[in-house]
């Protein structure tokens, strides 16, 4: 058996072939892969796993509800109004330059925990690690692309990653839970310091740099820039402020009306730029808006159900976290378990179908926690079972997608898109929650063993809640994985990506010509070659 030693991998010059793939396997590019997956496994678990320590974390500050809200607010907020600013950064001045920064500052930054001394002093740490995070998101998986050339390894790569992700988020209170009976809160902070440290040194030795080829040349557009953080942010917030203060209440109203202003100011200022953060265009082809939609649908399902099965679980049923957190273990087996399941229906059926199926899987799902409500564990296990199948396909089919999508200069910003369109829909999930349990059970759920009438009360808003998901990812997910909004397959590494609007074209690598387009921009090539890994006509 070969061995494989990973040496620093230097820039090529500016004449020559830009950055070589590092392996045709994932096991000959371990280390880089094993680096990307750990940052993707601190952007995904680092919020869940803070959320079991709030209480201890309120006891220790003497922290009020609000200021352990905003422990959490803070970093969801900076990173969700930073990705497409992030994302714009990473392809003008690097994509493993960006990501190194991201790593080194989220590392830094959680080892300075031990001197947090007030709540204050936490929410303000939490919002410098989000922007940090923010720099990472919209790089990690682009940069699967610099590693495999080969379209099914790519898929499987990320698939992979999906997988860590979901796991990091179905299992992180167990870990953090038990952690908490024997250590300080403290240490769930600081353990992002050397998981950043072995990421970077996997980065360092085993990404390739970005060569001036595949970077972005035009200057970032600032006022765009803005105005995406401007929109992002006040978006979300509206969405919590909905839940807290009412939804028309002036805080939530001038909110929203901020938000879509700074939509407006973004999409006129994109028409008018020179030098575009992206082309308006891009968002209007099918793939891009049906790959995004599914996202957004998929991670309302997800949130919701996240969400929703740890409040029944430990309140309703009385679990510790510890056993509530493993009675998610249906997530993470069948995330695992459904890979060949997946590959299968994806060669058989081409994505745009895939995704179809994958939809009617999550919302299936969702229509079974429903019914398990009061039938017991092992019908809410069939329900988890059912979505987290369909979240899987959906989260890998619609990642490369959106990816693929961009110019090859541009290929952060189709992270960032696919981050945006998850971090709005957790957005979405989560005032859709908080929304139906004010509405029709509690604004805030009761400590201690519940009443009969109480606990017949809360089985009702959560079966009310599964259903609004079901009927909310039916129409998000399904229209955006619909014949009308296609989900072709990923170009394979012999068809060169679009040149962006107004920049120089990348060096030319391959020796023949991109297929005729049609219609959809799908290849008219990739149309009739039935192969099964290309979306069927």
């Amino acid at each position: 058996m070969s061995h494989t030693t990973f040496e620093p991998v230097t820039s090529p010059s500016r004449e020559s072939a830009p950055a070589t793939i590092v392996g045709k396997t994932i096991s000959q590019a371990w280390l880089p892969f094993a680096a990307l997956c750990l940052c993707f496994f601190v952007e995904m678990v680092d919020n869940t796993v803070l959320t079991i320590a709030l209480p201890t974390m309120g006891r220790d500050l003497h922290a009020s509800t609000t200021q352990l809200q905003w422990v959490t607010g803070a970093y969801s907020l900076m990173f969700g109004s930073l990705l497409l600013t992030s994302g714009s950064l990473a392809d003008r001045f690097g994509r493993r330059r960006v990501l190194t920064v991201g790593l080194a500052g989220f590392g830094l930054v959680s080892a300075l925990v031990w001197l947090v001394q007030d709540a204050g002093q936490l929410i303000a740490l939490r919002a410098v690690m989000g922007m940090f995070a923010a720099c990472m998101a919209p790089v990690t998986m682009s940069l699967v692309f610099r590693l495999f050339d080969d379209e099914k390894v790519r898929m499987r790569a990320i698939s992979i990653m999906v997988i860590i992700g979901m796991s990091a988020m179905a299992l992180g209170p167990v870990v953090a839970g038990g952690a908490l009976e024997s250590v300080s809160w403290h240490w769930l902070l600081f353990v992002n310091t050397p998981i950043a440290a072995f990421a970077i040194l996997g980065l360092l030795y085993g990404v390739p740099k970005d060569t001036a080829e595949d970077l972005h040349t035009t200057p970032l557009d600032l006022p765009a820039a803005l105005a995406t953080m401007a929109a992002m942010g006040l978006g979300c917030y509206a969405l919590t402020s909905g839940v807290d203060n009412g939804w028309t209440s002036p805080v939530t109203l001038a909110c929203f009306v901020g938000a879509a202003l700074a939509v407006v100011v973004f999409i006129a200022r994109e028409r008018r730029a020179a030098h575009p953060m992206i082309d308006l265009a891009v968002l209007t082809r099918p793939t891009v808006r049906g790959a995004a939609l599914a996202q957004l649908g998929s991670s309302v399902a997800m949130m919701a159900a996240m969400f929703m099965l740890i409040l029944h679980f430990q309140y309703a049923l009385g679990w510790s976290p510890m056993k509530a957190g493993l009675g998610n273990l249906p997530f993470v087996v069948m995330m695992i378990i459904s890979s060949p399941v997946s590959e299968k229906l994806i060669a058989r059926f081409g994505h745009r179908v895939t995704c179809m199926i994958a939809t009617a899987s999550v919302v299936l799902g969702t229509l079974v926690l429903a019914f398990g409500v009061e039938h017991g564990y092992w019908v809410l296990a069939a329900g988890m079972g059912l979505m987290a199948m369909g979240l899987r396909i959906i989260m890998t089919v619609c990642a490369v997608a959106l990816i693929e999508a961009m110019p090859e200069d541009q290929t952060s910003m189709g992270t960032a898109l696919n981050d945006v369109s998850q971090e709005l829909g957790n957005s979405l999930g989560t005032a859709v929650v908080g929304t139906i349990l004010a509405a029709l059970v509690a604004r805030t759920l009761p400590d201690g063993l519940w009443s009969a009438d109480f606990l017949e009360s809360f089985f009702h808003g959560e079966r009310v809640i599964y259903l609004v998901v079901a009927v909310l990812v039916a129409v998000i997910s399904g229209y955006g994985s619909a014949p009308r909004s296609p989900i072709p397959t990923p170009r394979t590494s012999t068809e060169p990506r679009p040149a962006a609007p107004g920049v120089r074209p990348p060096v030319a690598r391959r020796a023949h010509a991109r297929p005729p387009l049609d219609g959809h921009g799908v290849s008219r090539a990739t149309l009739s070659n039935n192969k099964g890994s290309r979306v069927p006509v």
